[in-house]
Parts: structure tokens; C-alpha cells; sequence
């Protein structure tokens, strides 16, 4: 990109950091997620040019030979930019595989170290298109497709109508050195062939947009999730007593309704992210009941996590192995 297309997104980028911080944070002190790579990176140099008080947080997942070298190179340019910057080593043996299980522990260490700070991450229009892809491969419903928010506390994307090239651009016009990570590029991850294959041969058998169009698919579904989450949350309090779910309440509602109120209770008594088919079967508990047994949703090595129907009402309880 040349000077001029730079210059353009270093502005975009400097503009919807400054206004995402006056919409959600009130230019209040905030941790950015920092790697090293393009679009974190273009994230700090943008927060600390809007005048925000910055804090890099640089996880070293431990996973590659000298990551603690790239993260101690990447807190130093954050400092050099005006913010304050610290490195975190992590563990990586989380369940889910190596992705999942990063993510989980990089998220974990922010926690940690934010001190009650939101925490801006550099995800971009490009990721959120990975992510609705995804999700659409998998069957995910519209929970998934949905994508990522802008919003939801402490997590804040700013960057999420930019796309990657802007980032990279806006580095390369502010001289700022960017680190590749090597995974990035790694096929073994479904993400990044999604990334370097099938968005690009969508892109051209439909003729350009494509991540903008799935990007607008999510912000759509994030609008009806809301529509959708509101009323829910009413009737999971109104029918929920510990444990127990009183059934009379939902059994006549619109099942996107009942079933994130089914969803939702779960995740309650402990399920851990209950699937379509788990908060299916639980669901048929209510509307298809014919006398089936206990629905599995969850456990451990001592016990399983069960949801039977009791009468009007579904009772979460363990089972011992």
C-alpha cells in the first residue's frame, strides 16, 4: 500500500480505537492484548496516538523456540510507543487442542493481570469472517454466527470493521516491526486454511465481499440474540430454583426463546458449553416428553452430570461413577 493508503489507515484505525473508547470504556486506563503481529500491534500504536492510557499485555504461550525472546521484543516497541507493557508465560495443556487451549490460557492470563481494566484484543473484519465461517461449518446455530461482539465486558475489539491489510498498512507506515507468528501460516489449523483458501475462492467465485458479507451476517444475528436474550433471561429467573427448572413457564414459548433459557440453566447447574444436540435433547425433555430417560450433560472422572424430568420440572444431579 502506498504513503497515502497509510496514512488512510493509520486515521481508521486511530478513529475507531477513539471511539470505541468513548462509547465503552470513557478513556478510562485499558490493557491491550498485545502479540507482536500486525493487528495488535497497529491496536496499541493507534490507543496510545488516540491518548488513552495503555497497559500491553504480551502472553508467551511457550509453544515455539525463542517466544520468550518475540514476547520481550514486542512489550519493548509498546514501550517505546508511550505504553507500559508486561510479559506473561502461560501453560498451554488446556482440553480442546492446542488452539483452544491457548486461547483459554491467554485469556486467563488477562484476566489475571488486568486489575479491573477492560482488555482490547486486535481482532479484525477478517477474523470475524474466519469465525461466522466456522461456525457455519459446524452447525453452530446462530449463537456461533453471531460472531464476535464489540462489546462484552471486560473484552473490547475496536478493530472489528478494519480489515487485516489496514493494520498491516498503518504498522508499515508508523515503521513499527511485526512479527509473524509461524502458526499463522501452519495448514494443520482449520482456521488458516479457511484464511489463505477457502475465503479467497469464495471471494472469487462470488465476486468480492465476502468477509464484509459475513461480517454483516454476524452483526445482524447479534442484534436478534439480543431481541432473543432478553426475554429469555426474564423467564430463566422466573422458573429457575436452584437446581430445578420449572418447565410450565417456557413449554409454550418460541423455541429460540426456550431453548436459550434451557441453555442458559445449564450452564448454571454446570454443564460445560452445552452443544445443539446436548440443549436438544434437553429440550425434548419438555416438549416431546414420553417417559425418556436422563439426558447426560457433563462430568468428570467421578461422576456424570445429569437432567431428568421430575412431573412439571427438570432436575440437574450427579451420578457417581
Amino acid at each position: 500500500m502506498d504513503q497515502a493508503g497509510s496514512v488512510a489507515a493509520q486515521r481508521a484505525l486511530i478513529g475507531a480505537v477513539r471511539g470505541f473508547a468513548q462509547r465503552y470504556c470513557r478513556d478510562s486506563p485499558l490493557c491491550i492484548g498485545l502479540s507482536g503481529g500486525a493487528d495488535s500491534l497497529a491496536l496499541t500504536a493507534a490507543a496510545v496516538r488516540a491518548g488513552l492510557t495503555v497497559h500491553a499485555v504480551v502472553v508467551d504461550h511457550q509453544l515455539q523456540a525463542g517466544s520468550s525472546a518475540v514476547a520481550q521484543r514486542a512489550a519493548a516497541v509498546a514501550r517505546d510507543l508511550g505504553a507500559t507493557a508486561q510479559v506473561q508465560a502461560v501453560n498451554v495443556d488446556g482440553p480442546g487442542g492446542m488452539e483452544a487451549a491457548a486461547r483459554q490460557a491467554r485469556y486467563a492470563a488477562f484476566n489475571d493481570v488486568r486489575d479491573g481494566r477492560p482488555v482490547l484484543l486486535g481482532h479484525t473484519l477478517d477474523d470475524q469472517a474466519e469465525t461466522v465461517l466456522l461456525g457455519l461449518g459446524r452447525g453452530s446455530g446462530s449463537r456461533s454466527l453471531a460472531g464476535m461482539r464489540e462489546w462484552s465486558s471486560p473484552w473490547g475489539r475496536p478493530l472489528l470493521g478494519l480489515r487485516r491489510s489496514q493494520t498491516r498498512a498503518a504498522c508499515q507506515g508508523w515503521d513499527l516491526p511485526i512479527w509473524d507468528d509461524p502458526h499463522n501460516e501452519d495448514p494443520r489449523f482449520t482456521r488458516v486454511r479457511l484464511r489463505n483458501e477457502v475465503l479467497p475462492l469464495l471471494d472469487e467465485v462470488l465476486g468480492g465481499g465476502v468477509p464484509e458479507a459475513l461480517a454483516r451476517t454476524a452483526r445482524q444475528l447479534q442484534d436478534d440474540a439480543d431481541a432473543l436474550d432478553m426475554p429469555a433471561a426474564d423467564l430463566l429467573e422466573e422458573c429457575t430454583y436452584g437446581r430445578v427448572l420449572d418447565i410450565a413457564p417456557i413449554v409454550g414459548v418460541w423455541a429460540a426463546v426456550r431453548t436459550r433459557v434451557v441453555r442458559s440453566w445449564l450452564l448454571s447447574v454446570g454443564a460445560p458449553e452445552p452443544n445443539f444436540r446436548v440443549v436438544s435433547a434437553v429440550d425434548s425433555l419438555i416438549v416431546d416428553w414420553s417417559g425418556q430417560g436422563a439426558v447426560a450433560v457433563g462430568g468428570d472422572s467421578d461422576s456424570r452430570l445429569l437432567v431428568a424430568r421430575e412431573g412439571d420440572e427438570l432436575r440437574a444431579y450427579r451420578d457417581q461413577r
